[in-house]
């Protein structure tokens, strides 16, 4: 009950930064669990298969590259939420 009234006391500006930060946080940790998994999944195709070497490189590339672009629109979207609000 007590947490209620003091989101209620926040200033709308405020509000907005949190949700930007905890946006940013949450899809920082998001996306570092995710490259953890596919660089420990590509290892473990490249151990098994060493000749598949480049196929296997380009594809974790391009997955990464997917990753980091899912958190640049988050940073991107964050930013001008706080811009926009201030």
């Amino acid at each position: 009950m007590n947490t209620i009234f003091t989101v209620a006391a926040l200033e709308l500006k405020a509000i907005y930064a949190l949700a930007a930060g905890i946006s940013i946080a949450v899809v920082g940790v998001a996306a570092a669990i995710g490259m953890a998994m596919v660089i420990g999944k590509a290892l473990d195709g490249i151990a098994r298969q060493p000749e598949a070497d480049g196929k296997i490189r380009s594809s974790l590339i391009l997955g990464l590259i997917f990753i980091e672009t899912v958190i640049i629109y988050v940073l991107l979207i964050s930013v001008l939420l706080v811009i926009n609000v201030l």
